[in-house]
């Protein structure tokens, strides 16, 4: 299936280049020099953000319609829809695991950047996924090691604003997330915690400790595979590790 999916991106690009003097050849030659194309991307997780993806998959569907190729803007459309997907369906197994509600909930998101080593949370997972849990009457306490407490606030109202809520519901949901500034404290008294960021310094963690810290029973939802589901399972976790049952 993923060998048909190559084949379907590349063929996809072919008609654009048809219609704009580009030699194919050229473009393969192109991409397959990336050495990320390859077995390094193949890494599951809670959805890709960043100011560049979305952006250049946005900038080749316009190309695309422009020249009249909808099938081709439809099908790369198609890639936004999946990450966008992954989000609400990480959101979701939440929600789903902790009895169908987190209304009064506390959940602790670990990592807010869109990958580890930067504070760039531009188009991060984690922004969707909070939402999502907020407009369930979730109450989001939020870790990561480099981006700011006032980053994260202006992220959310940014989406907030985008979405056309007003004031007042921006205000009431400003009341149900809080930043720490530390791991220790925006884990007490969770319910459950997601990692939406790779960041090594998560594997280090005491999850003994963070466990007795915890509401009863304690979720572990790990975004990003990085954790030792068997481990965490031993002290006494509910763990779900993404692409994993």
């Amino acid at each position: 299936a993923f060998l048909a999916q190559r084949i379907s991106s590349i063929n996809s690009i072919s008609a654009l280049c048809e219609v704009t003097g580009a030699d194919i050849q050229e473009v393969s030659k192109a991409v397959g020099a990336d050495s990320r194309i390859g077995n390094k991307f193949l890494n599951a997780s809670v959805g890709f953000g960043g100011s560049c993806f979305q952006k250049d998959i946005l900038n080749l569907v316009y190309l695309c319609q422009y020249y009249g190729l909808n099938e081709v803007a439809m099908y790369w459309k198609s890639v936004i829809s999946i990450n966008d997907y992954q989000k609400s369906r990480f959101s979701n197994k939440i929600i789903d695991s902790l009895f169908k509600t987190v209304n009064k909930k506390k959940i602790t998101l670990l990592g807010w950047a869109f990958k580890k080593n930067t504070n760039d949370s531009r188009e991060s997972a984690s922004i969707y996924v909070c939402n999502n849990l907020i407009n369930e009457g979730a109450i989001i306490s939020v870790y990561d090691p480099k981006v700011s407490i006032e980053k994260i606030k202006a992220d959310m109202f940014t989406l907030w604003k985008s979405m056309g809520h007003s004031s007042q519901i921006i205000k009431e949901n400003s009341k149900n997330i809080k930043v720490y500034s530390s791991y220790e404290k925006a884990v007490k008294e969770a319910h459950a915690i997601a990692i939406m960021t790779e960041w090594d310094v998560f594997k280090t963690y005491d999850y003994e400790k963070i466990y007795t810290m915890m509401k009863k029973p304690s979720f572990i939802f790990d975004g990003r595979k990085i954790l030792d589901k068997k481990k965490l399972e031993k002290i006494g976790f509910k763990c779900f590790e993404i692409g994993n049952s």
